[in-house]
């Protein structure tokens, strides 16, 4: 039972936190990819510090880790919860001003600036929000929920567990990773130094959400190759690289393996950049599906395609490759589904239905499990990511911290 008394500290704590610019970039080489993301987790590492967490600290690649040490005698395996500081490169997080529309009656949020509204018919999740505090920015830039409500939820159930040694749990650790926005979150993450079993990312939407799901992706590389020569004695001379890649644009599936055409469990192919000259163009795509061999399929059709549209330009070629990203960290968490099941225990206690999402996109929880820290995801309570209209109600933050709690309980009392 979470002590009814307790003074939640998730909302104050995120209201600050969202005041940092800790937007990642993802054309840098460096890691973090920018350095104001470390001015926050410095922060982090010292307020972890003054709660009492001694080996509280931030490494030289940003990372912030913090040990709450176990008060049970049983052989509790040690467990984490993980949570990203840097917000999207989309959207600028710089100058963020938070506000609260308190006892949320339904309908659309309009906010004061930019003609930004959060539409209700586009928010589904609002219809549950009925008497909820909701926090937005003024929409002149994203919130940062994504994903320092994570990070707030965290500090608070870090907290809670210092003030109530009554609660059994045995060793937890926290880190705040940098650059998971831009893929690179696991990039420098050590999981032998980090000393858990296993952790949760809490980094998802819906209340209730336990995301053990995730596509499998990689990213390939076309490039046609044309033959330039000077337009004015080009006749019968010239191939034009960027007339043969958008013929084969053009040949793609219309209806189906687009991000527009598909939901649910479907899987596409997209492509995100196109440059290029009379001489050779490069097309990137993105491909995703959440079975593996799927992918095998996706590719082999961009490169029979790309083949085809050749054959109608004599002389022209192509050269491609492949570029493995992640899998579906489902392929991991199968073997120990006591890390799903505890979550679902824990929602149950908690009167929170449980809701079992895949999740179409990365996670750092799918690198993590395939590194050897089997890592679902569960929510935060973030909404509209990556967006202006970005929003996370109160309510939904104090019962992601309830949930930390109670999945730290159910560990201790199943051991």
């Amino acid at each position: 039972m979470f002590n009814p008394e307790y003074k939640f500290t998730c909302v104050d704590r995120f209201l600050r936190y969202v005041k940092y610019d800790t937007q990642s970039d993802e054309n840098a080489t460096s890691f973090p990819s920018t350095e104001k993301q470390k001015i926050l987790s410095a922060d982090l590492a010292e307020e972890l510090r003054e709660l009492g967490l001694k080996d509280a600290a931030m490494d030289e690649y940003g990372y912030v880790t913090a040990t709450i040490p176990a008060n049970t005698d049983k052989d509790v395996p040690v467990i984490g919860f993980i949570a990203h500081v840097d917000t999207s490169p989309a959207v600028s997080g710089e100058n963020v001003v938070p506000m609260i529309h308190k006892n949320y009656q339904g309908g659309d949020i309009q906010l004061p600036k930019d003609g930004q509204v959060i539409r209700a018919e586009d928010n589904p999740d609002l219809s549950d929000m009925i008497g909820f505090d909701i926090i937005t920015s003024d929409g002149s830039t994203l919130l940062g929920a994504d994903n320092k409500a994570g990070v707030a939820e965290i500090m608070d159930a870090a907290e809670y567990f210092i003030k109530h040694p009554e609660v059994k749990h045995g060793t937890i650790k926290i880190c705040f990773t940098p650059d998971e926005e831009v893929g690179r979150g696991t990039e420098k993450f050590d999981v032998e130094k980090f000393g858990a079993k296993f952790a949760y990312t809490v980094d998802g939407q819906t209340r209730g959400e336990v995301e053990t799901e995730n596509f499998c992706a990689d990213a390939m590389v076309i490039t046609f190759i044309g033959k330039n020569i000077h337009p004015g004695f080009a006749k019968g001379k010239m191939i034009n690289s960027i007339k043969v890649a958008s013929a084969f644009i053009e040949a793609l599936p219309k209806d189906t393996l687009s991000p527009e055409t598909t939901e649910n469990r479907e899987g596409f192919v997209h492509c995100n950049s196109f440059s290029g000259s009379e001489e050779e163009t490069t097309l990137r795509f993105i491909i995703r599906d959440f079975e593996q061999e799927k992918l095998k399929e996706y590719e082999y059709l961009l490169v029979k395609l790309a083949e085809e549209t050749i054959a109608k330009y004599p002389g022209a070629r192509l050269s491609y490759k492949v570029i493995e990203q992640y899998r579906n960290m489902k392929y991991i968490l199968d073997k120990y589904p006591e890390v799903r099941d505890f979550a679902i225990e824990a929602l149950n206690r908690l009167n929170i239905a449980p809701k079992l999402a895949p999740i179409r996109g990365g996670t750092d929880g799918s690198r993590l499990s395939f590194m050897g820290l089997p890592t679902p995801n569960i929510f935060a309570g973030e909404h509209s990511f990556h967006a202006k209209t970005e929003w996370v109600s109160v309510q939904d933050m104090e019962m992601a911290v309830k949930l930390i709690v109670e999945i730290a309980k159910v560990w201790e009392e199943k051991s």
